[in-house]
């Protein structure tokens, strides 16, 4: 069943797509057996397609967790450089049913851009987007238009990073219980605004972005967390969001690191408990030494 949220409208704002509420389970169980060849169950995650349509056109096919798919198909449109606008989208509507989720019978995902909206495909990808490799290549170079990006002057504090990590480390996640998963997060200095998970980093980070984008959320004072290494398309869409400050627990490519350079965007990496590494843009991080040295 497909539950259509709308979103409130001040007396100028231009009108929000009408989108699902189509969620999913996040895991399922399975049968399994131990080294000592015991008969147990354990939790594994949910991976599903979905099959996005625009304008009853066949676009791309995701493989998903399904957590927030219609955000995930809004940052996904908008990251590849389909869309310009949230306004040019009518509605956004996600059906788990048409295939229960199983591999070979994808969810449907159909968006129905506005009569004005002039949203032209100049390349069809009738193609799968699995949950490991990149997804940027599908439409457009992100490279052509990396200079025209600029960055708020925003800042984090020593504390704050700490402060980051933690909430992530007591954050409930599908990743705890079952593992094979991504997660990311939205922050305001230490407020988690957002998290999500999916089993690939770049579904997580399209799925922030796309709510983001639909709430209307500035990016001038937040932090992006991944659970995710740092490539180069990963700090694309970070920079692309507005985001200057990004976090993760893994480490960072070297185009990733050259990328995030060129744009002046802090990236901190091995990020956890009170250990990190500033890869790049450290005047974007407030030093706080006292945090470290030990009382008495």
């Amino acid at each position: 069943m497909s539950v259509f949220l709308k979103t409130p409208e001040g007396p100028s704002a231009p009108p929000k797509p009408h989108i699902t509420q189509a969620r999913a389970p996040l895991i399922r169980s399975v049968a399994v057996r131990n080294e000592f060849g015991q008969a147990s169950e354990t939790p594994i995650p949910a991976e599903r397609a979905l099959t996005i349509y625009l304008d009853k056109k066949e676009l791309v096919t995701l493989m998903t967790l399904g957590s927030e798919p219609e955000w995930l198909v809004l940052g996904f449109l908008r990251n590849q450089r389909l869309i310009d606008s949230v306004d040019q989208i009518e509605s956004i509507t996600v059906d788990w049913t048409i295939g229960e989720g199983e591999v070979g019978e994808p969810g449907v995902a159909a968006v129905k851009t506005r009569a004005n909206a002039q949203v032209v495909i100049e390349r069809s990808a009738e193609r799968v987007v699995t949950t490991g490799c990149g997804q940027g290549s599908v439409f457009g170079d992100w490279m052509a238009h990396i200079d025209d990006i600029v960055l708020p002057p925003a800042q984090i504090t020593q504390g704050q990073l700490y402060g980051l990590v933690n909430a992530i480390r007591l954050q409930e996640t599908t990743y705890k219980s079952s593992g094979s998963v991504h997660g990311c997060a939205l922050f305001q200095g230490e407020k988690m605004l957002m998290f999500v998970e999916d089993v690939g980093r770049h579904n997580a980070v399209d799925t922030i972005a796309g709510w983001m984008w639909m709430h209307d959320v500035s990016a001038q004072d937040k932090v992006f967390y991944t659970t995710g290494r740092l490539t180069s398309e990963m700090v694309i869409k970070s920079a692309q969001m507005g985001v200057p400050v990004v976090v993760s627990r893994s480490g960072i490519t070297q185009m990733g690191l050259d990328v995030a350079k060129r744009l002046g965007l802090c990236t901190i990496g091995r990020a956890t408990h009170k250990r990190f590494l500033c890869f790049s843009a450290p005047e974007r991080l407030v030093w706080q030494p006292e945090l470290l040295t030990p009382p008495g």
